[in-house]
């Protein structure tokens, strides 16, 4: 034993008398707080994770990423370490000034630590491409952090703890006998020394790589086996995956030429037969409908939050009531996590992209979009908000697609009676709502307004008094019934109104509450609500069973209203089709998944494809050999996706080019005429 401790030791020692030997110290503290930080995580998620040796693999690999994250955090400390001049050190103001960097160090360590904790605690994962966006929204960030948490304790807890631990580290003598030693070496020494040490941390740093995890097939596993700051960096890096450079293509011909034979399951024909497009003509029979539609898409709402998916769930008496008299979707699915996803497939009807969304990437203006076909109908389109539009680059998005914007900053304070940092609570989103309604149907004109909440998000606040749950103490249970108290209480205000039975209501979620799970792609953790309600009979109430996605959302509601007209959709009137071949297709930050008929697809970066049977009644995902049919389904529906939004193919139709191709399909689907196939 002495003779293993001795070299090491010597080593450590001789490593100690050099200026650059304050690396290992640092070095030695960073993996020591990472080993803490994946344990704390590891006891948080004790229930998730499979005790198996796969966990000793999770932190073995953890070790090789602490490692490559300490790396790059320490090339500041590299340089001052290089190039501080001889003789640093030596008095004692220097030697306080290293005290101070040396707590300050070990404080940011261990803000890590609960950073990582708050972050895993809301979405089961190491830091991801949502921390770079909450990088970019720092005023919505921070101000969620100071209204949810006890900033005050937090901090002087973390201060005491950095104190100790500093204390702690002095005392081994290590970091006293390194400054000792370190004041004298020469520049060269030192150049040559920071030379070897950064060609290291940059090798390492390079063949390093997220993709080299195995396939745990508990995915808490494979996040355990993660660094929070390497992920941080490699989600920064990879914000935006070119779908051809990354994931597994056909050739667009061929990709284009399955997805065609698809998209006309449903009875619509081809109006660019041949070509790298998905426009076709939909035809539906009787008179078209045409009533006002007020869409509120509400934040983080999970199926399993509502009376009529969870029957233990008593948070929704308003909109179990409402769907007693709604068309209910038993099945419906979100395409990815995040707001901006939910808004990408409400709108677009859109496979997800991999990397951000399409509502924040370049060239998304004069988009083909769901409000473009209501334009051409002559309706008014809006976007109401009631939180700062530029998050998410909402604004951006809707305003240049010819949506008219409301958000909180074109609202006057005293129209404002509660908000926190997200937004103003859903009673005066709602009241916002109403006046614009009826600023609409007053210029007689019908309309079409998507309405985002923001009441159900942390730090969970809204007005005392509405419902018997406390605000912000009550968490996402007090948010999700307050918001269905404020949809009561709309449609109740909204009754009095002469143009209420002329509407259709329709409730659905951008995304779940929690998207965390054992499987890389956890399908329940998609499912959310979609309700239709028309009080005029527009619509029958009733239950829709087939698999939907909420890329099918734009086809079924225009299906619903008798529309025909030419479309760009990739998504289906679910009702058309046979329900064996409807599908859902889901994806997070990286993994695009295509589900139908049970077979499960998930296409993944380095051009992986895993594949799964999954039950949806009994909820279980078993691994399978990916099937040819079902690849080149899920491969065919991303890849022409990309295609098209790369090459800005998938735009609005001018009003003439509206006019043209409805006339064509019209000929194409007349008495007599046979529709064009692929």
């Amino acid at each position: 034993m002495n003779d293993t401790k001795g070299p090491i030791r010597r080593f450590f020692s001789r490593q100690l008398t050099r200026r650059h030997g304050g690396l290992l110290v640092f070095f030695g503290v960073f993996l020591a707080l990472s080993f803490l930080t994946r344990l704390v995580l590891l006891v948080k998620a004790a229930s998730d994770v499979t005790w198996t040796l796969s966990l000793v693999a999770a932190f073995a690999w953890g070790v090789l990423f602490d490692l490559g994250a300490a790396g790059f955090a320490a090339l500041p400390l590299l340089f001052l370490l290089t190039f501080l001049p001889a003789g640093w050190f030596k008095h004692r103001w220097e030697q306080w000034l290293a005290h101070g960097v040396g707590f300050i160090v070990i404080y940011l360590l261990l803000f890590n630590t609960v950073a990582e904790w708050v972050f895993w605690d809301e979405f089961g994962v190491r830091f991801n491409f949502i921390a770079v966006d909450y990088l970019v929204y720092t005023t919505e960030v921070i101000g969620n952090i100071r209204e949810s948490y006890n900033l005050p304790l937090i901090f002087g807890g973390l201060a005491a703890a950095s104190a100790a631990a500093y204390w702690l580290c002095w005392r081994t003598g290590y970091p006293r006998r390194w400054a000792e030693a370190a004041a004298h070496e020469p520049f060269k020494s030192r150049l040559a020394a920071g030379g070897a040490w950064l060609a290291g941390i940059l090798v390492f740093g390079t063949v390093l790589n997220e993709t080299q995890l195995p396939a745990f097939r508990n995915n808490f596993n494979r996040e355990l086996a993660k660094d929070g700051l390497w992920s941080l960096f490699a989600a920064f890096r990879n914000n935006e995956l070119d779908y051809d450079q990354f994931y597994q293509t056909r050739t667009p011909v061929a990709s284009f030429q399955a997805l065609n034979e698809e998209l006309v399951e449903d009875g619509s024909v081809l109006l660019r037969p041949g070509e790298l497009d998905t426009l076709r003509y939909v035809r539906n029979d009787g008179p078209e409908l045409r009533p006002n539609v007020i869409q509120i898409t509400v934040e983080s709402l999970s199926a399993d939050f509502l009376g009529i998916f969870n029957r233990a769930s008593g948070l929704t008496p308003n909109l179990t009531e409402i769907a007693a008299q709604s068309l209910v979707f038993d099945a419906f699915y979100a395409t990815g996590t995040r707001t901006d996803r939910g808004m990408e497939a409400l709108t677009l009807s859109m496979p997800p992209t991999p990397g951000r969304s399409i509502v924040k990437r370049p060239r998304n203006e004069g988009l083909f979009t769901l409000g473009s076909v209501f334009r051409a109908k002559g309706y008014d389109t809006a976007f109401i908000y009631g939180g700062f539009g530029y998050f998410d680059n909402m604004n951006y998005f809707f305003g240049h697609n010819g949506y008219h914007v409301i958000d909180r900053t074109g609202v006057p304070k005293e129209d404002i009676t509660f908000a926190n940092v997200w937004g103003v609570c859903d009673e005066d989103l709602f009241r916002w709502t109403l006046r614009e309604a009826d600023a609409s149907a007053s210029s007689g004109k019908p309309f079409h307004y998507f309405v985002m909440t923001t009441s159900n998000h942390r730090p969970y606040t809204f007005p005392e008094g509405r419902i018997d749950l406390p605000s912000k103490i009550s968490g996402r249970a007090g948010a999700v019934k307050y918001t269905d108290y404020a949809i009561g209480k709309f449609l109740r205000d909204a009754a009095t109104k002469p143009w209420f039975r002329n509407t259709v209501f329709v409730i659905v979620a951008d995304h779940c509450a929690s998207s965390a799970g054992r499987t890389e792609l956890p399908v329940q953790n998609y499912h959310i609500p979609l309700i239709i309600y028309s009080p005029g009979g527009h619509i029958a109430p009733g239950h829709i069973r087939t698999l939907t996605s909420q890329m099918d959302y734009a086809p079924t509601l225009l299906g619903l209203l008798n529309w025909s007209y030419p479309s760009r959709f990739f998504g289906h009137d679910v009702r058309k089709i046979d329900p064996a071949e409807a599908h859902a297709l889901i994806g997070s930050y990286q993994k695009l998944g295509h589900l139908e008929n049970g077979n499960f697809v998930v296409l993944s970066p380095q051009r992986g494809a895993t594949a799964y049977h999954y039950d949806l009644k009994a909820k279980t995902q078993t691994p399978q050999k990916p099937g040819d049919y079902d690849l080149t389904e899920a491969i065919s529906f991303y890849e022409a996706a990309s295609h098209m939004y790369k090459h800005g193919l998938y735009r609005e139709l001018t009003p003439e080019e509206f006019a043209r191709f409805t006339a064509q399909g019209q000929q194409l689907l007349s008495p007599g005429k046979t529709a064009t196939r692929p």
